[in-house]
């Protein structure tokens, strides 16, 4: 997607932001600040990276970004609504219905094939298990799979198990899709066929966040976030 066709599918409120956000952790006697001040945010549509060194916080700013850990100061806002303080329930099913995780370890169950791995976040829903079925067919055909769905993970090559991966993370429809080093566990060709769905899900209007150590992969996205020593120095929004 161009970055005209991306600026026009952008709403004025950011689909995420997270303002002056603090998150500070203690080791014995001593208190540092992980994330120090950090303000970002994301359109609806938007394609971004979020890179920095070993050690500049990037991991504990995936985790607030992903709503798997709580900041210590600040607020995060989805679609404008100030979610920093809901509790654990509330922020389970926010996640559940808001973002698609794809992470660089796959975290799929090895004994289960590719299409209950991939309607596994529909397990504890209302949907019928045909729709389920149905639903998650349907991924798995998105993402190049339809001739997989029996295989369990030990019978697919890496780049296949990422792939199905991906389709659980689009079988709820989320707003976000977050992508932690989605190709690190990868070779170079079956990472660049990743990077290509990515860019196809961003064409159709995804909304993607993907973290990365990686430039090279992270000039892939249309705008770089770059963390170091817990600040954002470049692209906040």
């Amino acid at each position: 997607m161009t970055k005209s066709l991306s600026k026009k599918i952008k709403s004025k409120i950011p689909v995420l932001e997270l303002r002056h956000i603090i998150k500070t952790y203690t080791t014995g006697t001593t208190t540092f600040n992980a994330l120090d001040d950090v303000s970002i945010c994301i359109h609806r549509g938007e394609f971004v990276s979020i890179t920095g060194p070993s050690g500049s916080g990037k991991s504990t700013l995936m985790h607030i970004v992903g709503l798997l850990d709580n900041p210590t100061s600040g607020q995060i806002l989805l679609e404008g609504q100030d979610i920093s303080h809901f509790n654990e329930e509330e922020l389970a099913k926010t996640r559940n219905v808001t973002l698609g995780f794809v992470f660089q370890q796959f975290n799929l169950l090895a004994k289960t094939s590719s299409l209950e791995n991939t309607t596994l976040p529909l397990l504890y829903s209302d949907v019928p298990k045909k729709q389920r079925n149905q639903m998650g067919m349907s991924m798995l055909t998105k993402v190049g799979l339809e001739s997989k769905m029996a295989n369990t993970p030990a019978q697919l090559s890496g780049g296949q198990q990422q792939r199905v991966a991906i389709a659980r993370a689009l079988i709820n429809d989320p707003k976000i899709i977050l992508a932690d080093e989605p190709t690190g566990n990868l070779d170079s060709k079956s990472g660049k066929e990743i990077v290509e769905l990515f860019h196809q899900l961003h064409h159709e209007g995804r909304t993607i966040i993907l973290v990365t150590h990686d430039m090279e992969l992270a000039r892939q996205a249309e705008r770089i976030i770059v963390i170091k020593d817990g600040k954002v120095i470049q692209s906040p929004c």
